[in-house]
């Protein structure tokens, strides 16, 4: 199994979400009014985002994108066969996401997850994410969720230094270091 990682597309991010694993789609629900497929790619697309392909098939979508100046949101979603993707996301996050962010000035990383997720809850602490707090009745029919945060302070994986060239390591980025999604921050230089 050959796993790769891309920018995202509308159209993969749209067929990771027509498809997504039953945890991702129960989370998703309880967060928006009303979704569909198509707006969560469009939604998707507001920040970095990537695709993890499995064997040339798009199995997960993951990025982040800038809340206001220094506040970034994280997420993720994907397919049944998403687990299979982790390692490889896993490693791109701390080689090439979370650099990209710190490069933009990031100081602060916040990604939410649904209490009851337990997949998602051990992933961010595997990604180094930092329980902060619950969030009581955050769902839209009162589910608890959790939140996570990554900040300047706790990024001990990720190389400041190094943080403008590592973008490299991503299939297609542009010469702004956004890939195809981009970033709303204009790029300096």
């Amino acid at each position: 199994m050959t796993v790769r990682i891309t920018p995202a597309t509308l159209r993969d991010l749209s067929y990771i979400a027509a498809n997504l694993r039953p945890e991702d789609r129960t989370e998703i629900d309880c967060q928006f009014d009303e979704w569909s497929p198509a707006l969560l790619a469009l939604t998707a697309l507001q920040g970095f985002a990537y695709v993890a392909e499995l064997n040339g098939n798009p199995e997960a979508g993951f990025g982040a994108a800038e809340q206001r100046g220094g506040l970034w949101i994280a997420w993720s979603w994907g397919t049944r066969r998403m687990r299979r993707c982790v390692p490889g996301i896993t490693a791109f996050f701390r080689a090439v996401l979370g650099p990209e962010v710190a490069a933009r000035g990031a100081f602060r990383v916040e990604a939410r997850a649904l209490a009851t997720n337990e997949l998602a809850l051990r992933w961010l602490a595997r990604l180094g994410a930092t329980q902060r707090c619950r969030l009581p009745g955050y769902g839209r029919n009162g589910e608890d969720f959790l939140l996570y945060d990554w900040t300047r302070e706790s990024w001990n994986h990720v190389p400041l230094p190094k943080a403008a060239g590592a973008e490299a390591v991503a299939t297609g980025t542009d010469h702004c270091r956004q890939g195809c999604a981009g970033a709303r921050s204009s790029p300096s230089g």
